[in-house]
């Protein structure tokens, strides 16, 4: 069946929808029924991806570029160019929306449209079809007035819904000018109308949406928006809902602290942004928090409340050192989130963050994700050990697989970043790996550490491991780790529905 206009993107994996991919076929008019939207990931391979497009007989092609699939878009886009010249390739995304001359893919293509592009795609289609294109290849959109858009959550398909994450959006921009990140490079906040988008809700609601997301930088910036939203859900419970957002962590006064603790435990993820405490490097990259009230908030909610807390720390920023950073990681996990992911700065086209490269001494990879290599204070051997220190991170503290063990590590006194770094690089040394590492593997290697290096008693580390495996709901204890004579189940991983719903969003 033939499609005039084909939107597409590589996502990330199979569970991430294309947001913008189902504005912009939402916004096309009288076009939308002659479009269509076919998602692949990243995994799959670019041969495979232009022969499905091209069956589909297309005449506009447009396709999503982010940080993550850019090398592999760029291939599609070659293999498109060369079977069939004659279709439209158009590009958008944050990608391509910043520095956008000096990219291959942009000139390969055939149009590039920079910046929010709900209407102008299809401005731009109109012309292109009439057969009067836009003299240049580069577009720059203007920024659409919110009231003009048609909202896309009807083109969340029945499997999108059963299979997908669901990502809404109640606003657009960012107030703050953090230099790594390309908010600061958006115009102010700005709402799209409160009772048109609570009755998209209600409607994904309806449909049987059980977990959203919402992709607003600054959630609780509007306390009148974000407390009618809380109130929305609140009001519509039932077992089974989850809904994230992205908190302005020194930000949350008693109205909204009084519909929050309503909530029962694990409705609720809140991701806080903190990046760094150290309050030179924050001057440095224009960022402004109260660090007082944001360790009030974060406490609040981690000692009053059923949220789960995700919080972000972003290793490598201008000015920032090992033990700067080990310092407020350590600051941090004395409050208490449920997870501390520890981010690489990457260097995102058409961010501020290149002023202080000289000053710096800021060295970026010059492929995405274009990650920091080394600084004036952390050479690259250094960068190497926090990189596998996130990694294993990950898949020790965030984990939640062991709590009671993990806090044997550092004891009462010691600095939880210098110890766990310290076990990081001999689990480092002794895998040889960081990935495919299976949760038994993880347990006796934490185990061995603690027991062989650090003198820990055997029979203690056992039983804050058996009470680690306990916690969980596994009954798959390892051989090592069983009782005399105990029957234990056969051996079996998590899956995604037997894991807390936070868990079973991040790793599907």
């Amino acid at each position: 069946m033939a499609t005039t206009i084909l939107l597409t993107t590589l996502n990330a994996r199979y569970i991430h929808a294309a947001f913008g991919l189902r504005y912009l076929r939402a916004n096309l008019g009288e076009l939308r029924g002659e479009s269509d939207i076919l998602e692949f990931d990243i995994n799959q391979r670019p041969l495979e991806i232009v022969e499905r497009l091209l069956s589909r007989q297309p005449r506009i092609i447009g396709i999503g570029v982010y940080i993550w699939n850019v090398r592999e878009s760029f291939e599609v886009v070659s293999l498109l160019k060369r079977l069939a010249p004659e279709v439209c390739v158009v590009l958008g995304g944050p990608e391509v929306s910043h520095e956008s001359g000096l990219q291959a893919i942009v000139a390969l293509a055939d149009f590039t449209i920079t910046g929010e592009a709900d209407l102008a795609f299809a401005q731009f289609c109109r012309q292109w079809l009439n057969g009067t294109p836009p003299a240049e290849k580069l577009i720059h959109a203007t920024l659409p007035p919110l009231e003009e858009i048609v909202l896309p959550y009807g083109d969340y398909t029945t499997d999108d819904i059963a299979h997908r994450v669901v990502y809404v959006e109640a606003s657009r921009g960012c107030p703050f000018t953090c230099e790594f990140c390309l908010s600061s490079l958006e115009a102010p906040v700005r709402q799209f109308a409160l009772e048109t988008f609570l009755a998209a809700l209600d409607d994904l609601l309806t449909r049987g949406v059980r977990q959203f997301k919402f992709v607003d930088r600054t959630f609780n910036l509007n306390l009148k928006v974000s407390g009618a939203i809380l109130q929305f859900f609140l009001d519509r419970y039932e077992p089974g809902l989850f809904v994230h957002f992205e908190m302005v962590p020194d930000r949350l006064p008693d109205a909204l602290r009084e519909l929050i603790v309503k909530f029962p435990p694990g409705a609720l993820q809140f991701e806080v942004g903190i990046q760094t405490f150290s309050l030179e490097v924050a001057a440095l990259i224009s960022r402004r928090q109260n660090y007082a009230r944001l360790a009030d908030n974060l406490t609040f909610l981690r000692e009053k409340t059923g949220v789960h807390v995700h919080a972000d720390l972003i290793f490598g920023l201008p000015g920032e050192t090992l033990e700067s950073f080990g310092a407020g990681f350590d600051q941090l996990l004395r409050i208490g989130p449920q997870e501390i992911q520890v981010g690489i700065l990457k260097r995102l086209r058409g961010t501020p963050i290149i002023r202080h490269d000289a000053e710096w001494g800021m060295v970026y990879a010059e492929h995405p994700p274009y990650e920091i290599l080394r600084t004036k204070f952390i050479d690259f051997e250094t960068m190497q050990r926090i990189r596998r220190f996130a990694r294993f991170w990950d898949l020790v503290g965030n984990s939640g697989n062991f709590p009671r063990t993990l806090g044997a590590l550092w004891g009462n006194d010691g600095s939880p970043f210098r110890e766990f770094l310290a076990f990081s690089d001999w689990i480092h040394t002794t895998l040889g790996r960081t990935h495919a590492i299976p949760l038994h593997t993880l347990a006796e290697t934490l185990r061995r550490y603690l027991c062989e290096i650090r003198n820990e008693p055997l029979q203690r580390i056992d039983a804050l491991l058996r009470e680690d495996y306990a916690a969980t709901g596994r009954n798959d204890l390892p051989p090592w780790l069983r009782r005399q004579g105990e029957k234990v189940g056969a051996s079996r991983p998590l899956k995604s529905k037997q894991l807390p719903k936070r868990q079973a969003l991040r790793t599907s």
